[in-house]
């Protein structure tokens, strides 16, 4: 047996310290040491077999390695998405908060390309009679889709070898274990182990991976950040339990743009993807109702129209309350005091609810002003023209400034009937139904 080793790694970045300390000394972040036990013997075990490898000019790499032949999810936003399908040997991490559906989506993916390639669906989490079950009311069984249930990785990697499956699927990683190592599953060494390894065999053998995360109560993907950096692709599934709709979108991908999302509504039958999900976040929308306004939110090429609510009212507490849903409440804060700044509002003794229709989560800068904009209308109990949409970056002495993609937000706001765009003055763009606002003053005219 090798000595143990005791030593204390950053969830963040995963620098290994020999002792404790409150502060990681290389990412500076504080309070993420947590401690691990490796066995010196089993640690110098490689990965990958010593061969000699030789550089090959860029000019003569063979085509069709990369991002042709492009394997279908079945799903067409879900294919668009990711960047026109899943690639040969890509690693995608998908995680979400638990009950959101990502088994669901999964073994709906699963059962699609099984119609094709051999698939195997490896479930740390569940037995293979619950994978059944959710199969059979998804209508997903397949005799090419292979289940097994196993949390020890080595077994795993056994199955694997012997199956030599096409596209793979581990739910999750957290839950899966190596006799290599020591801690626990879950630990930030079990889950550089088998991701690092996972990733590898993926490369080599050109097996397609999924890879289920578990989050954080922050919401933030469980385990090192090095994680997120051996993946290719990192998909967020976001969405509250008690809405109908889901929205899938994409971190980081080496294979396709990120920030494209897709959108999909949950039913006894699964999930159905939302092909025009404007239409379906506008279906519900009050008319003629203040502290309502439409912003066209986007963070890939794919826009989708998001009505945002605001509600302001008297507070009857010492401290005046700053809720949301779906918005950052610090931006709320800094937003808050530019209207008292610039536009004179008085918000001291008021109570300010913020919602984002549809349980998204939107962090984007170009929220800024329409958000501005529903506080201002809920303040003066002044309803916003039902036809008029915002978008646009708030700086702090009341200027906005211009964001991306403007022109695809113009185009889907303008497809569904809205005659009113309030824009960033400093963007090059012209028609009949813009509105150029250099400030937020000029902003709060329009609606006045």
């Amino acid at each position: 047996m090798g000595k143990n080793k005791t030593f204390f790694v950053c969830l963040e970045c995963g620098y290994s310290h020999p002792t404790w300390s409150g502060k990681c000394m290389s990412c500076g972040s504080w309070n993420t040491l947590v401690e691990e036990k490796k066995n010196q013997k089993n640690s110098n075990k490689n990965f990958r077999s010593k061969e000699k490898i030789s550089p090959v000019s860029i000019t003569k790499i063979e085509k069709g390695k990369g991002s042709e032949g492009r394997l279908s999810t079945g799903i067409k936003t879900l294919d668009e998405a990711v960047g026109g399908g899943i690639v040969k040997g890509q690693v995608i991490l998908i995680s979400g908060q638990p009950g959101i559906g990502k088994s669901t989506l999964l073994l709906q993916v699963t059962s699609n390309i099984a119609d094709r390639k051999k698939v195997l669906y490896v479930t740390a989490e569940e037995s293979v009679n619950q994978i059944y079950l959710r199969g059979s009311r998804i209508k997903g069984l397949k005799d090419n889709l292979f289940v097994v249930s196993e949390t020890n990785f080595e077994i795993i990697l056994e199955v694997i070898s012997e199956l030599k499956p096409e596209f793979l699927v581990l739910d999750s990683i957290q839950t899966v274990y190596s006799e290599n190592l020591e801690s626990a599953a879950g630990s930030v060494s079990q889950v550089r182990e088998i991701s690092g390894k996972i990733t590898e065999i993926a490369k080599k053998e050109g097996i397609s991976v999924v890879i289920v995360g578990q989050v954080t109560k922050e919401g933030s993907i469980a385990g090192p950040k090095v994680l997120e950096h051996i993946v290719d692709t990192v998909v967020q599934f976001e969405g509250e339990r008690g809405h109908a709709y889901r929205v899938l979108k994409v971190v980081k991908n080496r294979f396709g743009p990120s920030g494209e999302i897709a959108v999909f509504s949950m039913n006894d039958s699964g999930l159905t993807e939302v092909e025009n999900p404007s239409s379906i976040f506008l279906l519900e929308r009050p008319e003629d109702v203040a502290g309502s306004i439409i912003f066209p939110y986007t963070e890939g090429s794919k826009p989708v129209l998001i009505e945002i609510q605001a509600l302001v009212s008297k507070t009857f507490y010492p401290v005046p309350q700053r809720k949301t849903q779906g918005v950052d409440i610090n931006r709320l804060s800094i937003i808050t005091a530019i209207l008292e700044k610039e536009v004179g509002l008085n918000l001291r003794d008021k109570d300010i609810f913020i919602n984002v229709v549809g349980g998204l989560y939107i962090k984007e800068p170009a929220l800024d002003l329409p958000l501005a904009l529903a506080v201002f209308s809920s303040y003066r109990n002044k309803p916003i023209h039902s036809r008029l949409a915002a978008f646009g970056e708030l700086g702090l002495t009341g200027e906005i400034r211009s964001v991306h993609f403007t022109e695809h937000r113009i185009k889907e706001a303008e497809k569904f009937g809205f005659d009113k765009i309030l824009i960033p003055f400093s963007k090059d763009v012209n028609g009949k139904n813009i509105i150029k606002v250099k400030n937020i003053k000029d902003a709060v005219k329009v609606i006045q």
